[in-house]
């Protein structure tokens, strides 16, 4: 049995589950409608390369697979391989498309990776809350183009960047003369005369963006409420003759099986109530920000809102195929469906061993000039990226490998007079795996944080200090205990009222004297108030040092071999 056929027993059931009834009486107003496809992805994070990550998906025997998916070469492939089975279609993006992205797109600020969205045909991008890391400025000249320095790097270093010929779409971010950033929506119409239809997208990011993105980078914007937004547009994209509306919007929720992509169940998260406020003409939600993959027929969980809503996961893993069977006579879309398809690509070896190709699903050949376009970029980023950054004795994740960069920030600000180092769990983006020889190259430490911050040292009471790491657990964002250098530690009691849920606070074993003055380390992003703690914002008696990165390297290259922190400094305290 083929790959193909493989893949259409698996598939087949996903696309009848989510469509609505209308979806089965789609072949009996087949010849009075047309069919508009939308191919859609989200969070791909300028994943230019194969980004050595898998899809857990069903293997069509009633367990799950682990399928090597992404890159850019592979991904326009099936694009171009799903846009050929439409007369009519649309390709678009739900926000992050740039930044925290991979070496050899971000050193050159992206310009690859808008590069490859024009080589596969973007038509419209949602601004999501990454688009904003280097500034609003940087972010229009990626629209734009043109070679105007705007970051510390130099732009056009490996060709003059021309920009976006894809429309960036910000309905709700609004600019200090009131109107919104980049245009509020895009219009694309299909077919001539009787049988012509048109399609409006609306392109937004999530309100609590202000709380995700330095406040310099971003200062005199504001982000509107999403579902107020989208509500006052569907009437004047009606009013243009719009017959379908489809909302690229970066806020996402998540699913309870996350070995089904296209499933809906126990669907949950932030994009739930705004759902349930919308205009019922909105046809489409294609959503993000959560980095989960969903399809979801929302009519079964708020039967007054049935729009279609889905995310493709993140990477370029995924490429979401939705459908509309729109009717020119009435003006309505009659019937829709999606389903995620996986972008098979290249077996890779992980963490825990070989991940090999899956016969499950098909395998995509590289698009030829996507892969020589992306290749110019990592021949030239190849130097840069391979030189040695020292030496780890054991792989590093999560909470052990942000304790590692603390325990770098805080040796490297000593001079300033740092006593403590606090590193935001959210800024660490992948684990670094050392060789066999324990060698780390500058790749695996620019993946694990690609946000290239400064080093901010400021001084603060000790009751100051308690006060911001109870920011990590009020209701102002999602919870997250900072992480802390050696020397301090804590425990989080989430029983507790909001804003006395930190105990135990510590510094050399000692009771955090809260009349007392520290010296506290943390990197740009957090010092400009980011993740919500605002706190961290005051920057008393400020010193700027180095880069998180170049702390990073020389701590590791401090020692033959540099251990690992395994005791957890932060920890959750149970009732």
């Amino acid at each position: 049995m083929t790959n193909r056929l493989l893949l259409a027993r698996v598939a087949l059931p996903l696309m009848v589950a989510c469509a609505g009834p209308a979806a089965l009486q789609s072949a009996a107003l087949a010849p009075r409608t047309v069919t508009v496809g939308i191919l859609a992805i989200n969070d791909f994070h300028g994943a230019i390369e194969p980004p050595k990550q898998s899809v857990i998906a069903p293997d069509g025997k009633g367990g799950s697979a682990q399928v090597p998916a992404g890159g850019a070469a592979w991904l326009a492939s099936a694009v171009r391989i799903l846009r050929g089975q439409y007369a009519n279609s649309a390709t678009v993006t739900a926000g992050d498309l740039i930044s925290a992205s991979q070496l050899a797109s971000s050193i050159y600020l992206d310009e690859p990776t808008i590069g490859v969205a024009n080589r596969i045909g973007i038509d419209f991008s949602a601004v999501g809350n990454h688009e904003f890391d280097r500034g609003r400025q940087e972010l229009l000249r990626m629209q734009r183009g043109g070679c105007k320095q705007y970051t510390p790097r130099k732009p056009c270093q490996v060709e003059r960047f021309t920009g976006a010929r894809f429309k960036f779409l910000a309905a709700s971010t609004i600019t200090e003369n009131g109107k919104p950033l980049f245009p509020a929506f895009g219009i694309k119409s299909y077919g001539q005369g009787a049988r012509k239809v048109t399609v409006g997208f609306i392109g937004l990011t999530l309100k609590g963006t202000t709380d995700l993105v330095s406040p310099g980078g971003i200062k005199g914007l504001v982000f509107r409420d999403e579902a107020r937004t989208i509500n006052a547009l569907v009437p004047q994209l009606k009013a243009k003759g719009a017959d379908a509306v489809v909302v690229l919007i970066h806020q996402g929720g998540q699913q309870d099986k996350p070995t089904d992509p296209n499933s809906c169940s126990g669907f949950s998260g932030e994009i739930a109530p705004i759902l349930d406020q919308l205009d019922p003409r909105v046809d489409v939600v294609v959503s993000g920000h959560t980095h989960r993959a969903y399809v979801c027929d929302y009519g079964q969980i708020n039967p007054a809102h049935p729009v279609l809503l889905t995310s493709a996961g993140n990477y370029g893993t995924m490429l979401t195929d939705i459908a509309l069977e729109i009717d020119p006579v009435t003006n309505k879309v009659v019937a829709k469906r999606a389903r995620n398809l996986i972008v098979q690509s290249q077996a890779y070896v992980g963490s825990r061993g070989p991940i090999p190709l899956s016969p499950y699903y098909p395998v995509y050949a590289p698009d030829k000039a996507v892969a020589a376009y992306v290749q110019l970029y990592v021949d030239a980023a190849k130097a840069f990226a391979q030189r040695p950054a020292g030496h780890l004795a054991a792989p590093a994740a999560g909470a052990a490998l942000g304790q590692l960069i603390a325990d770098a920030q805080l040796d490297a600000t000593r001079a300033a007079g740092a006593q403590i180092a606090l590193m935001n769990p959210f800024g660490v983006r992948a684990p670094i795996v050392p060789a066999t020889d324990g060698s780390v190259k500058f790749a695996d430490i620019y993946a694990a944080q690609p946000f290239a911050n400064t080093l901010v040292t400021q001084s603060f009471s000790g009751a100051e200090l308690k006060a911001a790491l109870e920011q990590g657990f009020d209701e102002n964002g999602p919870y997250q205990a900072l992480i802390p250098s050696a020397g301090l530690t804590y425990g989080y009691d989430m029983s507790r009222p909001a804003g006395d849920r930190v105990v135990d606070l510590r510094f050399n074993g000692q009771p955090i004297d809260p009349a007392a003055t520290y010296r506290v380390t943390t990197n740009s992003f957090l010092a400009q108030g980011g993740d919500s703690f605002t706190l961290l914002a005051r920057q008393k008696d400020g010193v700027i040092g180095v880069s998180d990165l170049d702390a990073l390297e020389a701590w590791l290259k401090g020692a033959d071999l540099r251990a690992v922190p395994e005791a957890v400094r932060a920890v959750e305290v149970k009732p």
